[in-house]
């Protein structure tokens, strides 16, 4: 096969590929996007909500930048162009009114423009659909598809995203039946939405207490499923959720008719003739109904073809502020890149949508900087996490350290429930959480995350609630 060049290449976690479309390559490229999608991350790390639209993020900027008509590329698994995958875990779960793509390519989940696939072809971008990535070699600067096609390139971008966690993985009985679900891709999307459909009014089964645990619960219950979760923490979202805030989703889940089984864990899996799941073995040795199971358990970031090639930390690929690795011309965003987190002055990896939008502009404003003898200012990056479910809508700005102050209504109870949490540490604000806020609130507290100011003893701020974010 014809080898091809390119000058950048994006290996993509959040697009995965497919068998090439060999009627949009050409010869050679300037550019090359190779976005290998991949889906996957969980719990305050999101589901992610990872880099599969990453790609469409890094050619918006590219194409603002002043990329040429042939000079860029997108190498994907999936096939279909770059896509918001939180929409999965939501809109598309809906049983009126689903969102359906074109609906939610990237970019409209930042408010900008929708990009189909006409707009690359309009640009001179080209997507190179249903290709896999399964081979990286740095030193002479080669990708290897799994058909055997070999793409050149001069500046690499490796936004692989992360891969979810699997019960086989942790040897569970059973764990291969075929009503057991995860949710990263729009096809897993499509296999559970069939599968909603064909068991009307069954018993579901959300195995987990993160992101995919909570949204997926209420798409379930929002379907007419009986719904179970099961988690073994002692309270769900632990990683950013205290007890207090988790005690308020988990009573209005109570009160939504969603059953919540903490402190255990599934153990196997009771099949029938068909080979699907029909009970759940807990560790406390319940036996729970199921139609359908669902999974999110946890991802990890997708860096195997990179291994012993460049420097690691913390999990993922060391990078500086612009996303550079330890190797010359190579790039890391998204779920895989450790950076330095300049707020706090030490080292992170982010599994969120908002950081793979921002890392992957970040990185190509670098790239094009970097060719014209000009600098940018470094990755100064706030955390932002945010989830819908029901009638809830939450947000979190900032770090989730030190003492917390609950303020405002948090009954699971009420009609209409509205708190929220500052955490405190060395006397300044450092994390702040909103839920039910208007936008005008949610800028408040996210100033407050941005800027750190003193705080008042610990009753004052549940006193004044949001009126001490609104006077910064």
């Amino acid at each position: 096969m014809a080898e091809k060049c390119f000058k950048y290449v994006i290996i993509g976690g959040g697009v995965s590929a497919v068998s090439i479309n060999q009627s949009i390559i050409q010869s050679s490229f300037s550019f090359v996007l190779l976005f290998i999608y991949n889906p996957y991350a969980c719990s305050i790390s999101r589901l992610a909500h990872d880099c599969r639209f990453v790609a469409g993020y890094a050619a918006r900027e590219f194409e603002k930048q002043g990329v040429k008509p042939n000079e860029l590329a997108i190498i994907s698994k999936e096939a279909v162009a770059p896509y918001e995958r939180p929409a999965l875990s939501k809109g598309y779960m809906l049983p009126e009114g689903a969102a359906r793509l074109p609906g939610f390519h990237v970019c409209v989940g930042s408010g900008g423009e929708k990009l189909l696939p006409e707009w690359y072809a309009e640009k001179g971008i080209t997507l190179i659909l249903s290709t896999e990535i399964v081979k990286a070699d740095l030193a002479s600067k080669t990708l290897t598809s799994a058909a055997g096609e070999t793409f050149k390139y001069e500046v690499l971008i490796i936004a692989t995203g992360s891969t979810v966690l699997r019960l086989e993985d942790f040897g569970i009985e059973g764990a291969d039946a075929k009503n057991i679900f995860y949710l990263r891709e729009i096809h897993d999307a499509d296999k559970l939405v069939e599968s909603i459909k064909n068991k009307k009014n069954g018993n579901a089964l959300v195995v987990g207490g993160g992101y995919i645990g909570l949204e997926l619960s209420a798409a379930l219950k929002i379907n007419d499923y009986n719904v179970s979760m099961v988690y073994p923490e002692p309270w769900c979202m632990p990683r950013l959720f205290t007890a207090d805030m988790a005690a308020f989703y988990e009573g209005y889940y109570m009160k939504k008719g969603i059953n919540i089984i903490k402190g255990t864990v599934a153990a196997g899996f009771v099949k029938g003739d068909s080979g699907e799941v029909k009970e759940v073995k807990l560790k406390n040795g319940k036996m729970e109904a199921a139609d359908i199971v669902v999974v999110g358990v946890g991802a990890k970031p997708l860096i195997n073809l990179f291994k012993g090639q460049v420097e690691e930390e913390k999990g993922g690929i060391k990078t500086d502020a612009f996303f550079k690795t330890s190797v010359a011309n190579v790039y890391a965003i998204g779920d895989v890149a450790t950076f330095p987190m300049k707020m706090y002055g030490d080292m992170r990896r982010v599994e969120h949508v908002d950081h793979s939008r921002k890392s992957a502009e970040q990185a190509v404003k670098a790239i094009f900087a970097s060719e014209q003898g000009k600098g940018i200012e470094d990755y100064h990056y706030l955390p932002y996490f945010y989830s819908r479910s029901f009638d809830l809508s939450w947000q979190f700005f900032g770090d989730n350290v030190g003492e917390t102050v609950v303020f405002g209504n948090h009954d699971p109870q009420s009609e209409k429930p509205k708190f929220g949490t500052y955490w405190v540490k060395d006397g300044k604000v450092m994390g702040a959480f909103l839920e039910s806020g208007t936008p005008e609130e949610n800028q408040a507290i996210r100033k407050v995350a941005r800027e750190q100011p003193a705080a008042p003893s610990l009753e004052s701020l549940a006193s004044e609630g949001l009126k001490f974010a609104s006077k910064i």
